[in-house]
């Protein structure tokens, strides 16, 4: 075990230097108000962005900021990012490493909160596969989650409330696959602590939260996982408690930003039922997660564990989780690909189904050099078709500039410039979907079938169900 956590540490230097190895943030639209709120809360020991907006009178133009009942103005997100980005830099603030009053202070301290807490969340998971399959193939599991995902070219590059979130259900999920044995001592706890602080980031994740504490009650008994449900209760009473005071709402600003977005969207409700909305999360051209992610491939393969292994098994019920979670995404109301965003909603699934990876992997007998090479070669589209962005110099970036024959770089282009992407597609939203619909459709939907060819080609499943 002791091994194991020198493995995780690695995993997460690594991924520190890989995050960061831009130099910079890559922030969108909406993730501006947390790391302001961070550096306020170092400053002046408040998170009101009253300063902040005075400084830089266009934010307030933003929907992010959001005027309380007593005129502060504040972030229209959960505060606990900005309170974990603010423990994080005190330190390097403290020990002169670090001048939070420098003009570009709040954005090293976004991005240097996010990509820890990513690479944090990728080292769980490492741990967690190693209840089921070896340390090379927890390692390649760790690769793919870490690098082959958005948690490289979004999560880890901003601080908003996904990574908060993630590393929540990852702190739960490490937890929550264990032994019974192992739950009935301190997984609780854990599973508690992480449900909790998944939950005051991104209140969307109740439908997961719900299922993955139903799932403790089922395996390891009320009486002895009492404390994890009463951690989450006790951690969404006090977000609400804390927005019933700033705005008036248990719900905070929510009720604000649900019209808002359907004034934008030219929608009349938050929320629609069609196969439209289940498929655009998915393999929407220019939005689905499986075409920006096919990694995912390999834990959707873990289904058929999932159903042998039954109730006592944490398969069925993280499968459960992301399932529950991904019907309440699929109803979104929102114009990205139709319905909602692949790539960022379903990020907040993706630690969930890292047992069910595990299982697949810990059944699949790679042939030797070749087999893994295989594995690895799938892990590498990932990176070259997802995340080329992420090391853009900023001058490509802000002009737009990129190869359209590369499809998925002009698509990742805009959406890191979300002004753009939102304006144009406003503008011409047939247009607008049927160029990138075209552009990745020759370019990453070519690679993902020969990679996936490959990958079937070189390897192939057997019934070991355990590694050592």
């Amino acid at each position: 075990m002791r091994s194991d956590l020198w493995i995780a540490a690695a995993i997460v230097v690594a991924l520190m230097i890989v995050y960061n190895a831009n130099g910079r943030e890559i922030g969108s639209y909406d993730s501006q108000p947390n790391k302001y709120a961070a550096r306020e809360l170092l400053l002046r020991h408040t998170l009101s962005l009253n300063h902040v907006v005075g400084a830089t009178p266009q934010l307030a133009d933003r929907p992010g900021f959001v005027v309380d009942r007593s005129g502060r103005i504040r972030s229209a997100y959960s505060p606990a990012p900005a309170v974990l980005a603010a423990a994080i830099a005190w330190p390097l603030w403290k020990s002169g490493l670090l001048d939070i009053r420098a003009p570009l202070a709040p954005s090293v301290m976004a991005v240097l909160a996010a990509s820890l807490l990513t690479a944090l969340a990728v080292a769980l998971a490492y741990l967690t596969a190693r209840d089921r399959t070896t340390r090379r193939r927890s390692v390649l599991l760790a690769a793919g989650l870490g690098l082959g995902t958005g948690f490289w070219s979004s999560i880890s590059q901003t601080l908003w409330v996904h990574e908060t979130a993630v590393l929540g259900i990852a702190m739960a999920v490490f937890a929550f696959a264990a032994p019974v044995e192992r739950i009935q001592r301190r997984g609780p706890i854990f599973i508690g602590l992480g449900l909790g602080l998944a939950g005051i980031a991104r209140s969307q994740l109740a439908p997961l939260i719900a299922v993955l504490l139903a799932g403790t009650v089922w395996r390891a008994g009320l009486r002895r996982t009492l404390v994890a449900v009463v951690m989450v209760g006790l951690a969404a009473g006090a977000l609400m408690a804390i927005y019933l005071r700033w705005f008036g709402h248990p719900l905070g600003p929510l009720t604000t930003m649900v019209a808002l977005n359907n004034s934008i969207h030219d929608t009349r409700s938050p929320f629609h039922l069609g196969i439209d909305g289940f498929a655009g999360l998915l393999v929407s051209p220019n939005r689905g997660l499986l075409i920006f992610s096919p990694v995912v491939f390999v834990a959707l393969a873990g289904a058929r564990a999932a159903v042998v292994d039954g109730w006592q098994s944490p398969l069925r019920w993280c499968a459960l989780a992301a399932l529950a979670q991904y019907g309440l995404y699929s109803t979104y109301s929102v114009w990205w690909a139709g319905h909602t965003y692949g790539p960022r909603y379903l990020l907040d699934v993706l630690p969930v189904l890292v047992p069910l990876a595990a299982a697949t992997l810990a059944r699949m007998r790679l042939r030797s050099a070749a087999g893994f090479a295989a594995s690895a070669a799938l892990v590498w589209v990932n990176m070259r078709c997802g995340h080329r962005s992420v090391l853009l110099s900023k001058r490509r970036v802000e002009h737009g500039s990129g190869r359209s024959g590369s499809g998925s770089w002009a698509v990742v282009v805009l959406v890191r410039q979300p002004d753009r992407a939102v304006l144009g597609a406003r503008a011409q939203p047939a247009e607008f979907h049927a160029l990138h619909a075209r552009s990745l459709a020759s370019g990453q939907a070519w690679i993902l079938r020969r990679a996936t060819a490959s990958f079937t080609k070189l390897t192939k499943i057997r019934r070991s169900p355990r590694y050592p």
